[in-house]
């Protein structure tokens, strides 16, 4: 998720935790804690960034790394806040907590994330919440806000904190019960066209759950469309072939292998005049739901790295105007 979910889940959960012990610490300290597994943002400074790619959400998103780190801190913590009454176990709880939950919620994203490295290479995607649902973060968001600017003596602290907490946790069930129930229709709408795909995965569009980016493998590429949960006709798809021909010159190359590895086998190339793309397919499509022939918004330049910036994220709002959001909005509201 966005750094501005996990400010506002570990401010929620600092105030739980240890809000009575050390006062408004709880929440610098909790938003602190909360992002803490994103420290692997410094391996962008010496990786390539096809390395840099594979390695977010990697071993700092790890079990291995929350019971390495969570009594380290926790042993810090008592040296530094002697005051309080905080007890070894509540800083084991207070650190293990916040790690623990920003590497579960993580995995509800299409990036995946690294859960048993570095025993594992698996990536854990749940594929329910887009990386930044304003739905999801403004509960939290609003009990931080009433957390820093009222009193430590108003008795509705820790309640704000658990409704703030739980609105979100409401909303996160209503994504898995949105995406159960899409995954269901488009396996009916695969069938009624006769499309024989070998795996598919849904994922939801930007800021919202209720539509859903849907690609479904077959023999030479990928149908890709989008289902809404108001859809009342099949979802129309397009198909897009993997290219695997463009690719053929690349073959050793380890950047390539990384890349492939990274998009867990949904990727497409293409030419864009003289250059060489690789799209990893699981990000979705710059303004694909609008039915045009569409980019996608992760693209890697194979042979121009230097212009490989904010890989992840660059195309994802791209073309965006007031017209098209409003049809994005109808697009939400079905077919």
């Amino acid at each position: 998720m966005d750094t501005l979910t996990h400010i506002a889940l570990g401010a929620c959960i600092g105030e739980i935790v240890a809000g009575r012990q050390i006062g408004k610490k709880a929440l610098v300290l909790g938003a602190l804690a909360q992002n803490l597994p994103d420290i692997d943002f410094v391996a962008s400074f010496w990786l390539p960034t096809a390395g840099d790619v594979m390695a977010h959400r990697g071993f700092t998103h790890s079990l291995l790394f929350a019971m390495l780190v969570t009594p380290l801190l926790a042993w810090y913590s008592t040296k530094i806040f002697r005051t309080g009454g905080m007890e070894f176990r509540r800083w084991v709880l207070f650190w293990g907590l916040q790690i623990l939950v920003h590497i579960f919620i993580d995995a509800f994203n299409a990036y995946g994330t690294g859960w048993f490295e570095p025993f594992s290479h698996y990536r854990v995607s749940f594929n329910t919440l887009f990386v930044a649902d304003p739905l999801f973060t403004l509960w939290p968001a609003i009990a931080a806000g009433l957390l820093f600017v009222s009193g430590l003596g108003n008795r509705k602290r820790i309640a704000w904190a658990k409704a703030g907490l739980g609105l979100s946790g409401l909303y996160l069930l209503c994504g898995v019960a949105f995406k159960l129930y899409i995954d269901n229709a488009v396996a009916g709408d695969l069938k009624e066209k006769g499309i024989a795909a070998g795996r598919y995965f849904t994922t939801p569009t930007p800021l919202n759950n209720m539509l859903w980016y849907v690609v479904a493998e077959g023999e030479n590429g990928y149908y890709a469309g989008y289902k809404s949960v108001f859809d009342k006709k099949n979802a129309p798809f397009r198909y897009v072939y993997r290219n695997d021909s463009l690719l053929k010159n690349e073959t050793g190359s380890a950047e390539l292998k990384t890349l492939k590895r990274f998009s867990q086998g949904y990727y497409s190339a293409e030419m864009w005049h003289d250059t060489l793309v690789f799209n990893d397919m699981r990000f979705g499509e710059m303004l694909g739901w609008r039915g045009a022939e569409t980019r996608f918004v992760f693209h890697y330049f194979l042979r121009r790295q230097q212009d490989n910036k904010l890989i992840v994220q660059r195309g994802r709002f791209a073309g965006w105007d007031k017209a098209t959001f409003h049809a994005f909005l109808r697009r939400i509201k079905g077919i």
